[in-house]
């Protein structure tokens, strides 16, 4: 049977590493101190990053494997089961891990906005790649944390653990701002593949037996995790993979409404809407007119392209 590790607390990732456990709900792990490991799969109850110094087993999430090389940051969220796979060799761990029980961040402000951070959510190929000199801000933001949980438990603790974390959280959120810009080769053709995609889609019989495609699935069409696939829309175009997706919607919308022998009605149909009046609701939101209205405005343009 594979073995599965369960990590429901610090204490458990802790053991697992040979790390002392300071804190019963955070803790920077040193890696190093690990015993020899080869293949498992591990079950997380905690929020995990690791920072791995050396390339020692891959990763994979689903039947994913993660672009996962020497200095990058993987982000684990409770609920996910990761596997490392050493294609059979014993390996020694290297490197640091910031783990933390949901717990802890209740009655902080940064809990109130922990789903800010989608790169949670990030599966396959999407690791934070570091240059040196990020490298050296995570190590510093880990030892910030490392130093409060060395000191006595006050009622100052929590906030400067959760202040530091958000810290933390920060800067990786600016980091891969910098990688979605440096990483144009990894990314380069998604918006064009994006775009295809939609084509071939909306010229197919299947928005009417499937209706309106989804950014999950447009995703998974792609090799992405849905929020990786948003975010990078969303710094490439100014707009949500939602938003990019009704703006399609819209403009083969308004090519269609050109075709006086299909009714309002039947457009919306054809695009994948269940309900046509779901249809001229979006339509009029974008375009500041209902179809009816649209049509009847471009009634010279209309008759002379029949």
């Amino acid at each position: 049977m594979e073995r599965i590790i369960n990590f429901d607390s610090v204490h458990d990732y802790n053991a697992f590493n040979n790390n002392e456990t300071l804190h019963p709900l955070i803790s920077i792990v040193d890696l190093s101190k690990a015993d020899p490991r080869s293949h498992y799969k591990m079950n997380f109850g905690l929020f995990c990053i690791i920072l791995k110094e050396i390339k020692c087993g891959d990763l994979k999430y689903g039947n994913n494997y993660y672009d996962y090389q020497e200095g990058t940051l993987v982000f684990f969220a409770p609920g996910q089961v990761i596997e490392v796979d050493a294609n059979g060799e014993i390996y020694q761990p290297v490197g640091k891990a910031l783990i933390f029980h949901p717990d802890f961040l209740h009655g902080t402000a940064l809990g109130k906005h922990m789903d800010d951070y989608s790169f949670f959510s990030y599966n396959t190929n999407e690791a934070l790649h570091l240059s040196e000199k990020e490298r050296k801000i995570i190590l510093d933001c880990f030892a910030k944390i490392e130093y409060e949980l060395e000191q006595s438990i006050d009622k100052h603790s929590k906030t400067l653990i959760a202040s530091n974390i958000e810290l933390f959280l920060n800067y990786c959120t600016r980091f891969y701002d910098r990688q979605f810009i440096t990483r144009d080769t990894v990314h380069k053709g998604v918006l064009e593949r994006f775009e295809d995609l939609l084509n071939g889609y909306f010229t197919s019989d299947r928005p009417r037996t499937e209706g309106l495609p989804s950014v999950a699935w447009c995703a998974d069409q792609l090799n992405l995790s849905a929020n990786y696939f948003g975010d990078l829309v969303k710094k490439e175009t100014g707009k949500s993979a939602q938003e990019y997706i009704q703006a399609k919607v819209i403009n083969i919308a308004k090519e269609r409404i050109f075709n006086i022998n299909k009714s309002v009605s039947e457009i919306a149909y054809d695009l994948g809407f269940k309900y046509p009046q779901h249809f001229t609701r979006l339509f009029k939101q974008r375009v500041g007119c209902t179809p009816s209205e649209f049509r009847k405005s471009n009634e010279d343009m209309i008759f002379s392209s029949n």
